[in-house]
């Protein structure tokens, strides 16, 4: 049975849910969330992934400083990085497939390279996963 595209805020809170589920066990990167109030930080990802696909305008925050904060409390690395991106895309790539989940990989990668940029100091080296 073929995959759905993502439509729907209802898609990407799927989305949000699945991938935080894989980020809370994974040796990589689980430890940098392990302070994470879930209750409060579940509904402001599904507005800010929300607004980055549909253009919906209900989110309002700096990402970038609340990441800088956390590099502050957990020094991230371009692993690290590159780790959230391939959990990020394998839960996507299960879940969903078409014109959006290719457009929302797109975005989600360019967020991270502009991230790494700025809080490494670094150019980074993020091809390792592509966009299906």
């Amino acid at each position: 049975m073929a995959k759905p595209d993502i439509m729907n805020r209802h898609d990407l809170e799927i989305i949000v849910n699945s991938f935080y589920e894989k980020v809370k066990k994974d040796q990589t990167i689980g430890f940098m969330f392990s302070h994470v109030d879930w209750d409060n930080h579940l509904p402001v990802m599904y507005d800010f992934w929300d607004n980055v696909l549909f253009y919906t305008g209900n989110y309002s925050g700096n990402p970038m400083a609340k990441h800088m904060m956390a590099h502050n409390r957990n020094p991230m690395t371009r692993e690290h990085f590159e780790h959230w991106l391939l959990l990020f895309f394998e839960t996507i790539d299960g879940l969903y497939t078409g014109k959006n989940s290719k457009l929302l990989k797109e975005r989600v990668k360019s967020i991270a390279t502009i991230m790494q940029m700025k809080i490494l100091g670094t150019h980074p080296t993020i091809p390792v996963v592509e966009a299906k």
